[in-house]
């Protein structure tokens, strides 16, 4: 009896990361291995290919680590992409081969900046997703009809898959080896890999960046007063007043300009700032608390845990670079 396989194909678009398209594959091999070494029967094998369009603009098998096989892939993943025009338009070759893999019951998957594709082939609308935190902004701006969930690492919709930064294709293919293989092949494949299973959140990965191209001048004022204080005790009232405005007013023009209210864009200030303290400084976690604002080191950890993901001490733990 032959093999079954079950094909998993790469789409190789213009400026696809190789890394991870590689990277991929390797895993995809290093599960296949896990499998057999189990000696269960029915799984079947992992088959990889590769795909691309030619010139004449027609999407094709490129790479196929079993030549000798035929049929067409049941999942196709959309890599990462490290190029400065990463969030250009894919070719019309490539959006119109996406739906027609979508239409034939192809499950699609996204890493990063592939989601992208999939919300510019209108496959995405209104679907719940993930992509790197750092572009989760533009992509909600682009594509309104999509939900951008930039803290989850891999979201699963059923017949889409979307992950979040660049390295979350380790994320997004031991989550395909648990769907295909089963969650013990899974485990062993993180084990070997020497990665982890299973995360959930990229909130820790992130940076606070907030809109300084608004073009409201008494509100970018303000901005940059609180850049300069860390969001430490500033009230509505000394906000509203050095811009000029009044609290009403300056709440609506502050709201409108950075999609945040005044006290959620002082808490990331102050986080981002107990952040720093807490990678390159020794202090405890009450003086930090203290530090950015905070009386009550109790409400510091909450605030803290809410917006980054991890306690102070464990984000401390794993991010702190201060001599122990």
């Amino acid at each position: 009896m032959s093999e079954r396989c079950l094909e998993i194909g790469l789409l190789l678009y213009p400026g696809a990361q190789l890394a991870a398209v590689h990277g991929l594959g390797d895993l995809f091999t290093v599960a296949n291995r896990m499998a057999a070494g189990q000696g269960r029967k029915g799984l079947p094998r992992l088959r990889v290919s590769h795909w691309q369009a030619d010139e004449a603009g027609c999407v094709r098998r490129v790479f196929d680590s079993l030549p000798q096989g035929d049929g067409a892939p049941q999942v196709v993943i959309l890599p990462p992409c490290l190029d400065d025009d990463a969030e250009q338009p894919l070719a019309d070759c490539y959006r119109d081969w996406l739906r027609e893999q979508h239409r034939g019951g192809v499950l699609l998957a996204s890493v990063c900046v592939g989601a992208f594709a999939l919300a510019e082939a209108g496959l995405l609308d209104g679907r719940t997703v993930t992509t790197h935190w750092a572009l989760a902004a533009q992509m909600a701006a682009r594509f309104p009809l999509v939900q951008v969930l930039p803290e989850r690492m891999v979201i699963d919709d059923g017949d889409l898959i979307t992950a979040g930064g660049l390295m979350a294709w380790t994320d997004l293919g031991l989550a395909l080896v648990t769907r295909l293989l089963g969650p013990t092949i899974a485990a062993e494949t993180a084990r070997f890999l020497v990665v982890d299973l299973n995360r959930e959140s990229q909130r820790h990965f992130s940076s606070f960046a907030p809109s300084l191209d608004h073009g409201d001048a008494a509100v970018l004022a303000v901005q940059r007063w609180l850049q300069g204080e860390g969001g430490a005790e500033a009230s509505l009232a000394d906000m509203a007043a050095r811009a000029g405005l009044g609290e009403r007013t300056f709440l609506r023009r502050f709201r409108s300009a950075t999609g945040m209210k005044p006290t959620e864009y002082c808490q990331q200030l102050r986080v981002t700032k107990a952040r720093e303290l807490l990678e390159f400084t020794r202090q405890s976690i009450e003086q930090v608390a203290w530090q950015v604002g905070y009386g009550d080191s109790g409400a510091f950890r909450k605030v803290f845990t809410r917006l980054v993901g991890l306690s102070p001490g464990d984000y401390r733990r794993r991010f702190g670079t201060a001599a122990r």
